[in-house]
């Protein structure tokens, strides 16, 4: 009786070893594509430290910019620990890509206090400052949706979040 126990056990036992060794090699990849709740901000042209259009981490862009494309997404800024530089987003209430190139005190001071906090380019140069303003206000948004690393299929709408020729704003 136990010798045809413990060969009725023995491919169990292989079976679950192989699958643990496996699983040990090569983990399950985590969860991909999360989507986080972030208090979303958006900075431009008059309000950037200092005023124009420099980033602090250049990635595919020189100065601050995009489209909103997967492949030219419109910079973003945060604590460099909540999200790498170079990291690409999706904002599915503003249907565009983004991606981190630039720094933010104000979200670094979020992070610390545990506040996940993006900050977008509006852009705005050569733009009324205060139609600049009332666009990052009219966007920004306490609690809203953001996938990191998203899949690059996501629905893109590429007007501009501020058109600086007309002063008008994005509406999402």
């Amino acid at each position: 009786m136990k010798r045809r126990l413990r060969s009725a056990l023995l491919p169990v036992l292989s079976v679950v070893l192989a699958t643990t060794v496996g699983m040990a090699v090569n983990p399950p990849a985590a969860s991909a594509n999360p989507t986080l709740s972030m208090f979303v901000t958006l900075y431009g042209w008059p309000d950037n430290d200092p005023p124009g259009g420099a980033i602090a981490y250049p990635d595919i862009h020189s100065t601050a910019g995009g489209t909103g494309t997967y492949s030219n997404p419109i910079t973003f800024a945060t604590d460099a620990d909540e999200l790498a530089p170079g990291t690409i987003v999706y904002v599915p209430y503003l249907k565009k890509y983004f991606i981190m190139e630039d720094e933010c005190a104000a979200c670094e001071d979020d992070w610390s206090n545990g506040q996940r906090h993006i900050d977008l380019w509006v852009g705005g140069k050569g733009g009324d400052v205060n139609s600049v303003y009332d666009c990052e206000d009219s966007l920004t948004r306490d609690s809203a949706s953001v996938v990191v690393n998203p899949l690059s299929n996501k629905t893109v709408d590429t007007t501009p979040l501020f058109k600086s020729s007309t002063n008008t704003c994005y509406s999402a």
